[in-house]
């Protein structure tokens, strides 16, 4: 059963090493965060499931202490999805970037009980994303999840995919949302297509939360919500 969600984004400027020069500039994001993992962790949940998005129309379990790394982006940081479940760790393909700074933010907060990581694909329907949410709630009596994902990259002439229109509208909706403001359904509305053509990242990981929420009466509460860089940036907790 769902006790408790934090939902924060990814980006890997929320590593300070990997920020470097630029890591005061989300300071904020970074405590926005923290709070927001306290909050899972003040409801004592069992088990931590980290949900991140991924590509294609899959969806790939990660193992607790399968490894990351942040070296591709030229610094010496690694990182394991909670604390090896054997000695010594079973290693495999390191995890993928935003699972990485799920694992990041898991430590930070402390996190040293069971975790599972779940990547889904962008392009998966809303049915299978809701159905994986469901399975994660059923994954032990006391469920926690770290839901990982952004809004929009198309927010202003200097995002990453430049100015769309549209995209200052569908994130308010997204905020709307987060913060669990109405009674519908979680994001259904929210299809590939539009999410592709925005530069959504979150929507599968938010859909994947709809489905282990349903029949849960959690309250929301965003925590963070701004574009620096012109991407849209939500922390929220439900519990």
């Amino acid at each position: 059963m769902l006790v408790a969600a934090a939902l924060c984004p990814c980006p890997p400027l929320l590593v300070p090493e990997v920020a470097a020069g630029a890591a005061a500039e989300l300071d904020g994001l970074r405590t926005a965060c923290d709070e927001a993992l306290r909050g899972v962790l003040a409801a004592r949940p069992e088990l931590i499931v980290v949900v991140g998005p991924g590509p294609g129309t899959g969806a790939t379990a990660h193992e607790q202490g399968a490894p990351g790394t942040f070296r591709a982006l030229g610094v010496p940081v690694d990182v394991r999805l909670g604390r090896p479940a054997a000695e010594p760790p079973v290693e495999g393909p390191p995890l993928p970037l935003p699972l990485a700074i799920g694992a990041w933010l898991l430590d930070r907060a402390g996190w040293t009980g069971p975790v599972r990581g779940l990547s889904a694909g962008a392009d998966r329907d809303w049915a299978d994303n809701r159905a994986d949410g469901a399975r994660a709630a059923e994954s032990g009596e006391r469920v926690g999840l770290l839901v990982l994902g952004e809004g929009s990259a198309r927010r202003d002439l200097k995002a990453p995919g430049y100015l769309d229109e549209r995209a200052p509208a569908v994130d308010a909706d997204l905020a709307r949302a987060l913060a669990r403001a109405d009674d519908e359904a979680f994001l259904p509305w929210l299809d590939a297509d539009l999410a592709r053509e925005l530069m959504v990242s979150g929507r599968s990981p938010w859909q994947v939360l709809d489905g282990a929420a349903e029949g849960r009466d959690l309250t929301g509460r965003l925590l963070y919500d701004a574009a620096p860089y012109g991407v849209g940036y939500f922390v929220a907790l439900w519990n």
